[in-house]
């Protein structure tokens, strides 16, 4: 049975949205290879739109956990910087009440988006934790 999509986080306000969002798993060929969740980045602003499919793996996943509780601290966030997957940074401008929504993808596109997000009118959801992983050990 699928499960429904998932959002790691969205992001809106003032027309403009980010969101990474979760919409399956792959099984991996190898027994001892982890399952992958297979997602996407959605960008929509009036300006530019388009979605980009990623790859998230189980450390990636611990990793969101940490950049979400950085996040959370008032920190500005980089997420799977330096790996072959799109990276994600996330800047917060506190002065003009605003945060910066980079998606950088060096591998696939060569493209790089960056959609400012309002926070005085931004709807903000996080979720981690629910999808299960096999038991199997990650990469």
């Amino acid at each position: 049975m699928a499960e429904d999509p998932i959002d790691l986080i969205r992001l809106e306000g003032d027309g403009n949205s980010v969101i990474l969002r979760v919409t399956g798993k792959e099984e991996r060929k190898r027994p001892t290879e982890a399952d992958v969740l297979v997602g996407e980045f959605v960008v929509d602003t009036p300006f530019v739109g388009g979605t980009l499919k990623t790859w998230i793996f189980p450390k990636d996943l611990r990793q969101w956990q940490q950049a979400l509780d950085s996040l959370d601290a008032g920190q500005d966030i980089a997420w799977c910087e330096g790996k072959r997957a799109p990276w994600l940074f996330i800047e917060l401008d506190e002065d003009d009440d605003r945060c910066q929504v980079t998606i950088k993808d060096y591998s696939m596109s060569l493209t790089t988006v960056t959609v400012t997000v309002p926070l005085a009118d931004a709807c903000s959801t996080t979720r981690t934790g629910a999808w299960t992983w096999s038991g199997r050990p990650g990469p």
